[in-house]
């Protein structure tokens, strides 16, 4: 699925991933492919994700939202 990671002053994160993991309000959530459509509210956290290459990466955020939609994942962090 495509994910984009993005603050108000640079994209943190732009490419094809196979899951990822996010700070949610009422706890940790993780998206795969083919995720039902969700927009929420992210909390002070690490965001995790695993490209499909099989590689993990991490991002410290301050809180955000996140929509899912048509295998699409866009973070608006802060």
């Amino acid at each position: 699925m495509q994910l984009d990671i993005i603050t108000p002053d640079i994209t943190l994160y732009s490419g094809e991933v196979s899951l990822i993991q996010v700070p949610g309000i009422d706890g940790s959530m993780e998206m795969l492919n083919s995720h039902a459509p969700l927009i929420s509210i992210l909390k002070k956290g690490k965001i995790k994700i695993i490209d499909l290459d099989k590689n993990q990466q991490f991002f410290d955020i301050n809180g955000g939202v996140i929509e899912v939609l048509k295998n699409k994942v866009i973070v608006l962090a802060e």
